[in-house]
């Protein structure tokens, strides 16, 4: 979702009338506590006669970090997605490196999937001007430089920044953990010439919501952004 500073909506995200929408929604990764936080930021979005059903991958990496992880993870996204993917009109992959949707869209070409960095970038995209990239391990910047880059955002993407704290993290509590950091980040983001920022990870579903920045500065959930894409798809 794209969360204005203020006001503003993005009518994409609004309930239409009485339409009924039934999505899957995976997270890649299998931390359970994850899975919560994204779950929570999709039903936050959810009209009121939708129906989400959020699961974590099978079997796989509790946290995809590197290349490696996200194909290790592949398997047992699909196998999350075979168990569950009954009456489903449409399907996210929760985490940034959309992971798996090559192999969901070739598995199930009838419903449509959307990950939830492609979700994000598209509604950078859509707000135009520049955007910034705020994330919660400095580690993971240059995966996140690197995504931008797959779906063609390098020449918007203004910077990529992430908590620098070698500290051990739960990835289920990381919003916790480290809100302070997440939060300065995106204030000193929103002082330079952007249009909105993308938290990136999903382990930060949700994390919009607790994140004021100055008027004019759009914060981006990409799994909420995600539930908007795939509204607009299966309504119209």
């Amino acid at each position: 979702m794209i969360r204005p500073t203020q006001a503003r909506e993005s009518p994409s995200l609004v309930p239409i009338g009485d339409f009924i929408m039934r999505l899957l929604i995976v997270n890649p990764n299998t931390s359970a506590g994850v899975t919560r936080n994204i779950d929570a930021a999709a039903q936050a979005v959810a009209g009121a006669h939708d129906s989400f059903k959020t699961v974590s991958a099978a079997f796989g990496p509790d946290l995809i970090i590197t290349e490696q992880d996200g194909m290790d993870a592949v398997a047992g996204v699909m196998a999350s997605i075979d168990a569950h993917v009954a009456d489903a009109d449409g399907i996210i992959l929760a985490s940034f490196g959309d992971t798996g949707t090559d192999a969901v869209r070739e598995a199930y070409p009838h419903i449509p999937v959307v990950g939830i960095a492609s979700a994000a970038f598209a509604a950078a995209q859509c707000l135009g001007g520049k955007f910034s990239i705020v994330t919660f391990d400095d580690t993971l910047v240059a995966a996140l430089r690197d995504r931008s880059a797959f779906h063609g955002m390098s020449e918007t993407l203004h910077r990529a920044i992430g908590v620098s704290d070698s500290s051990p993290f739960d990835a289920a509590h990381v919003q916790r953990e480290r809100f302070e950091g997440i939060n300065a980040l995106c204030l000193d983001c929103a002082k330079d010439p952007i249009t909105s920022i993308v938290l990136g990870g999903g382990p930060l579903a949700g994390m919009a919501a607790q994140i004021s920045l100055p008027q004019g500065i759009a914060i981006i959930d990409g799994t909420q952004a995600a539930v908007g894409i795939l509204r607009a798809s299966i309504s119209g």
